[in-house]
């Protein structure tokens, strides 16, 4: 379909309210899921990360990359296993998770937003110290890891240079860990006070029946959680999600968003325009 010029001006024009809004502020981006895979959703991301630091808006990407990880313990004949959701993370898989995420993944997501024409650095939380983390305490699953501290002056001397921070979710302490990244992104937005945590997941959002896209919870008070636990609307998967969410609005984050990252550029819909998208947590 032909957008006519009078029509890209008022499309931007309605975006305008909302650029004011977020000019200078920290909006921090997990990205992950569908959206890392399918080569078109991730053009489309990195294009919405350029353009919105492009128009003075500070945004904080952290990744994940299982689905990479997974590839190369494939490779290394090694079986890839799970406890709860949490990928057992003995020596060897360390190793691997540390050289994929901080590595490949992270460096070549720096030179996409590179080619989009942004300006990006790419950090792992080893760098500066700034994840500090400690071995999961509730299960031995390896060296999957608490997080129990973060230095963010790393990640503001970026911003403050003027480049996009792409962090990967490898912690330091007395071992390299591997920590989640929803919960990595979770904390680094609350210690830099951002305006928004955006989760990027292959779901439309929290749900009130999960067969029925239609029962969107668009919005949500962080007190309302326990109840929709209780009633089984949040279960599963979809618990740590929330809980992170929750805890980075209670740290102060403004808002927090599990988004459908399956839609192109759902970045720029959900911040600069009227409709939002996914679920939203103040």
């Amino acid at each position: 379909m032909e957008i006519s010029n009078f029509d890209r001006s008022q499309i931007l024009v309605q975006a305008l309210p909302y650029i004011q809004k977020y000019y200078n502020k920290i909006v921090v981006i997990k990205y992950g899921g569908n959206a890392m895979i399918n080569e078109d959703l991730k053009q489309a991301v990195m294009e919405d990360i350029v353009l919105l630091s492009l128009v003075g808006i500070k945004v904080v990407l952290v990744h994940g990359g299982g689905p990479e990880i997974n590839d190369m313990l494939k490779k290394i004949n090694k079986e890839s296993k799970f406890v709860d959701g949490l990928r057992y993370t003995d020596e060897e898989t360390m190793e691997i998770v540390q050289m994929v995420l901080a590595g490949k993944v992270n460096k070549d997501l720096v030179a996409l937003l590179e080619k989009k024409g942004g300006k990006a650095i790419g950090l792992c939380g080893i760098d500066g110290g700034m994840i500090t983390a400690v071995k999961h305490r509730e299960k031995d699953i390896g060296y999957v890891g608490d997080i129990t501290d973060i230095n963010i002056q790393p990640v503001l001397d970026v911003i403050n240079s003027g480049y996009i921070p792409v962090m990967s979710s490898v912690a330091g302490g007395d071992h390299a860990f591997n920590v989640n990244a929803d919960l990595a992104a979770s904390r680094i937005a609350a210690v830099l006070g951002a305006e928004n945590l955006i989760l990027m997941t292959d779901i439309t959002g929290l749900l009130r029946d999960k067969d029925d896209e239609s029962t969107l919870i668009k919005e949500l008070n962080v007190s309302e959680v326990p109840a929709l636990k209780m009633q089984n609307v949040i279960k599963g998967g979809m618990i740590p999600k929330v809980d992170c969410c929750v805890e980075a609005v209670r740290r102060g984050v403004k808002h927090a968003i599990i988004m459908d990252g399956r839609i192109e550029h759902s970045i720029l819909i959900e911040l600069l325009t009227d409709a939002g998208i996914g679920t939203m947590f103040r």
